[in-house]
């Protein structure tokens, strides 16, 4: 019997752990061989069903997820139609919880609830042993009309879990997702994990040996799917140590966290991490007391400010920070001090999400409570609440535009920094520049990277106090941190009189200098260097007001986001003046070398 697994992602880049973990069990348990079809929403559905039946599967396996469900269910009763033989299962968490809805929506032959790899497992013995379904554990089909279910499988016991990426060839250029425990100790009514509320942990050695594999190939990075990594102590600080000590230099490990359960032992392990070997994601969603009691969550919001703050400090950790838009108590007016309290903590990325009624969770169940209606389409977003019309949760789609382009994308860093200290709350800078981004039409037309900085500058110099000359610096300060550009807008204010090019060129002819600041240059021809780095200059320091300085922009050595490595160079040379023409002030540029 041909067996194929079939995984969906959002993007190339994802990877469909599921499909291969499932694989890898049935075949390790039992013997059992399957092939895995992968693919991309963003792929022609005429193309995915075409590469499906030139697969001729006789069983072919879904897996479902918010993002894909709506193309499943187009994709099924066409392969029903041009494999008339096939039999055709689904699984996941957007068909594990309303089976007899699923069947009838995807025109699948079963449904396999919760966790798949022994009912997959056993579905294929039944098949191909031809012995019957009815002890096949968490099956669902529908006989003469009537659902049928079998009782569920029993918690798989992680330490059968196989490792998905025993050939990591095949996962070349994409992100990995790992998964070192299963469940959640927590009961927030949002989300789909608080159904199972007991927490199963992989044996720590199996773990660490998975883990090598991944740090011995350099792959560029690793995503834990655990919905809360440090529920245990003593489990997330083991793992976090066995990373610090076998470092390659490369690999950046991502986990969601409970940040009020670090203890102060772990705080100061972090502060000495590698600067990109771990990122962190924090689940805030609310800083209502009221909301956060009706979603069944608990947080000392001063509690967790201290921890973000002290993990902030170092530097070394990318910070996420989310929160959830359209949550029940929580109207426009409270979102924006939500917004206001998050984006204070100042996080590396403040995520705007909105409430999904997810299948099975506690608040789908509750929505009628709280006025909460939503798509009935996948991923079920929400439209209004009885305390957020529609209208107001456009405005928040619109502030959510800005925070993703001009505050999560990190390009704007300094620029939006200077501007936001303008406004008298982060909230109200991007919620007033969103609005102006409407009513000057910007939305109708995409727009490059350089229309993007001069999109803002144009903002920017509408608010009381801007100093075009300070904010044009600022956004120059951005500009190079992220790209070596050539060709520069006209209004960007530079200084660039002759001395400077002179002194430009005769830094980057120096070999001293360039074993001193730009080791990967070492030997290189100095006009090469000086089109592959840039040294720039500022009246004032670009990040934090202070003395005028120089810039030293390293492209061959960039952050696990892409930006340039960027020095600070003191400057005290006596006899470089700036041209006023092309600067803010008439200060004199000094240099140490």
């Amino acid at each position: 019997m041909k067996i194929i697994l079939c995984g969906i992602g959002a993007k190339f880049l994802h990877t469909t752990l599921s499909v291969h973990v499932l694989q890898q069990y049935a075949a390790k348990q039992y013997g059992i061989c399957s092939e895995i079809a992968e693919f991309t929403i963003n792929q022609h559905e005429d193309f995915i069903l075409s590469e499906l039946y030139r697969l001729s599967p006789e069983l072919l396996g879904f897996s479902c997820y918010i993002w894909n469900y709506g193309m499943v269910c187009r994709l099924i009763p066409s392969l029903k139609k041009i494999l008339p033989g096939v039999k055709i299962f689904v699984g996941g968490p957007e068909v594990s919880y309303q089976p007899e809805d699923a069947l009838h929506e995807t025109g699948a032959d079963f449904v396999l609830s919760g966790e798949g790899e022994e009912p997959f497992s056993q579905l294929c013995l039944a098949l191909l042993n031809q012995s019957g379904l009815k002890t096949v554990p968490s099956l669902c089909r529908i006989e003469n009309g009537i659902l049928v279910r079998n009782p569920a499988a029993a918690p798989l016991d992680l330490a059968k879990l196989p490792f998905a990426y025993q050939d990591l060839s095949k996962f070349e250029n994409r992100i990995l997702y790992y998964e070192a425990q299963r469940g959640c100790p927590f009961g927030c009514r949002y989300c789909l994990s608080s159904i199972d509320r007991g927490v199963r942990f992989q044996p720590l050695d199996k773990v660490k040996t998975e883990l090598q594999h991944f740090l011995d190939a350099k792959v560029s990075q690793v995503k834990f799917v655990d919905r809360t990594f440090n529920t245990n102590v003593s489990f997330s600080m083991e793992i976090w140590r066995y990373l610090a000590e076998h470092d390659n230099g490369i690999t950046n490990f991502h986990f969601e966290l409970e940040a009020e359960l670090l203890t102060e032992e772990q705080l100061v392990f972090l502060a000495k991490m590698r600067p990109g070997l771990f990122q962190f994601e924090i689940g805030v969603q609310s800083a209502n007391p009221d909301t956060l009691q009706a979603v069944n969550r608990k947080t000392d919001l001063s509690r967790l400010a201290e921890i973000v703050k002290r993990l902030r400090q170092p530097r070394n950790i990318h910070l996420h920070l989310d929160l959830i838009a359209g949550l029940p108590l929580e109207n426009y007016e409270s979102f924006g001090r939500s917004f206001d309290t998050v984006y204070r903590m100042e996080p590396d990325q403040l995520q705007l999400g909105f409430l999904k009624l997810l299948k099975g969770s506690g608040l789908r169940q509750d929505a009628g409570l709280y006025g909460i209606h939503y798509r009935n389409e996948p991923p079920y977003e929400v439209l209004c609440t009885d305390v957020l019309p529609f209208s107001d949760l456009l405005r928040l789609k619109d502030v959510e535009e800005q925070l993703e382009r001009y505050g999560n994308s990190g390009r704007f860093s300094a620029s939006v920094a200077y501007l936001v200290g303008l406004s008298d709350r982060p909230f109200t800078f991007y919620e007033k520049f969103s609005a102006w981004y409407r009513a000057e039409g910007l939305h109708l037309t995409p727009h490059t990277k350089l229309d993007q900085y001069e999109i803002l500058y144009r903002y920017g110099c509408t608010l009381p106090g801007c100093e075009p000359k300070i904010l044009g610096f600022k956004m120059r300060y951005d500009l190079f941190s992220h790209e070596n550009c050539k060709n520069l807008p006209n209004w960007l204010p530079a200084l660039d009189a002759p001395a400077n090019r002179d002194l430009r060129r005769r830094f980057f002819s120096n070999p001293e200098y360039i074993a001193r600041y730009l080791p990967e240059y070492i030997g290189l021809d100095p006009k090469l260097i000086e089109k592959t780095a840039h040294l720039d200059f500022f009246p004032f320091h670009p990040l934090n007001g202070g003395q005028p300085c120089a810039c030293l922009f390293n492209y061959r050595r960039r952050n696990p986001l892409g930006f340039a490595s960027v020095q600070f160079l003191n400057l005290f040379e006596r006899n470089l003046t700036v041209d006023a023409t092309d600067s803010a002030s008439s200060d004199t540029i000094c240099t140490d070398w």
